[in-house]
């Protein structure tokens, strides 16, 4: 069917993203896979060329564009290459948005500039050991002392952890009340130089392994209050707003690996023989491509739905939970059928397709599991 999604701009863009990767990330993308996380110097050549930036406003130094469609762009030609750009959906699709809306005309001043250049990659540290997806369980304090808040506790699991230079902690600020659990829990902007910050272990994942994912520690760091997110006490509320979009990236991601193990299927079984003849002409190759292609186009369908639908602000907490929902689990699908066809060499590693196969399993985790959906989907249609 006729994708009418991206209009001429996107595809410029598109085609200046496929350009890239293919010479810039291709040759280097294993490399970064040994180390973890790419090159710090990475993420700056992405602000040179404008990417980390695009919904940055122009007064910081952003192309000031509002539409999601550029980050779509992105996922869609990494999963067709086969690669990531490490922490960079946290950076834009997580952290931004925080920014734009919560921040002060002097934090922005402060922090959008660097962000669109690089200089300053960022995180979001939420999750706690023993907590997970409850996050009124968050027991990081920041104790109030004059013009600073004193930070101590610890989190997992965070993606970008590694290289950040500033993460949003979120952290409890004021005692939770017995009526409501989620009260007292604020926002804080962390400069990961300061004393007392530490960076623990990183995590060694199944998947996304050109991504760092970290532990983090702190001890009586000393956070200027000039640095607090918005106001005190609304951490919840904030972290809430977010969740439709940061669900929405996960969903667009996982339609992408989806379409791109079709297309590695596709040209696999062209060119693999068996009992002398092409694997592409046994009908049983026929049908499972067929029936992942149309799971891919119905994923597709509602991805570029639930787009237009954030790019128009109607994007609702349930309708993204839907998204994730139906991509992540047809991501799964897909994706594993499409390993099949590859036979034995769908196993190893060189081949792409096993990359997307052990990056797929975490989509159907983070960012809200697929039970968490569940219950979200159900309460809104009021069972």
């Amino acid at each position: 069917m006729r994708r009418t999604l991206f209009n001429e701009d996107h595809e410029a863009f598109r085609d200046m993203i496929r350009a890239f990767i293919a010479a810039e990330v291709v040759p280097v993308f294993g490399e970064w896979e040994e180390a973890g996380h790419p090159p710090r110097a990475f993420y700056n050549r992405l602000g040179e060329l404008g990417v980390l930036g695009v919904q940055v406003p122009e007064e910081y130094g952003g192309a000031g564009e509002t539409s999601f469609k550029y980050q779509a762009v992105v996922s869609e030609e990494c999963a067709r290459a086969g690669v990531g750009f490490g922490s960079y959906g946290v950076h834009v699709n997580l952290v931004l948005p925080y920014l734009l809306k919560y921040g002060s005309p002097e934090q922005k001043g402060r922090w959008l500039p660097p962000f669109a250049s690089g200089d300053m990659m960022t995180a979001i540290a939420m999750t706690e050991p023993g907590t997970g997806s409850d996050l009124a369980g968050i027991r990081t304090t920041a104790r109030r002392d004059g013009d600073h808040y004193v930070l101590n506790g610890a989190k997992t699991f965070i993606t970008g952890g590694v290289l950040a230079d500033r993460v949003l902690v979120v952290a409890r600020t004021s005692p939770a009340s017995p009526e409501d659990r989620r009260a007292g829990l604020s926002i804080l902007a962390v400069d990961t130089a300061g004393e007392g910050y530490a960076v623990g272990r990183k995590l060694e994942k199944i998947g996304l392994r050109s991504s760092d994912t970290a532990e983090l520690s702190f001890t009586d760091v000393r956070v200027p209050a000039a640095d607090l997110l918005g106001e005190e006490g609304r951490g919840f509320e904030y972290l809430t707003h977010n969740l439709a979009e940061e669900r929405l990236g996960i969903a667009t991601a996982s339609y992408a690996s989806a379409a791109a193990a079709v297309e590695f299927a596709r040209e696999y079984v062209r060119g693999r023989t068996v009992f002398g003849k092409s694997v592409s002409s046994f009908q049983n190759t026929k049908f499972v491509l067929a029936e992942c292609a149309t799971e891919v186009e119905a994923a597709r369908s509602l991805v570029d739905r639930a787009i237009e639908a954030l790019d128009a602000g109607e994007l609702t907490p349930a309708d993204a939970a839907v998204a994730k929902l139906f991509c992540t689990e047809v991501q799964a699908r897909v994706v594993d059928k499409c390993l099949q066809l590859h036979g034995g060499y769908g196993y190893i590693l060189e081949y792409p397709i096993a990359r997307l196969y052990a990056d797929a399993r975490v989509a159907r985790i983070y960012g809200g599991t697929s039970e968490v959906l569940k219950t979200i989907i159900a309460k809104d249609i009021k069972v």
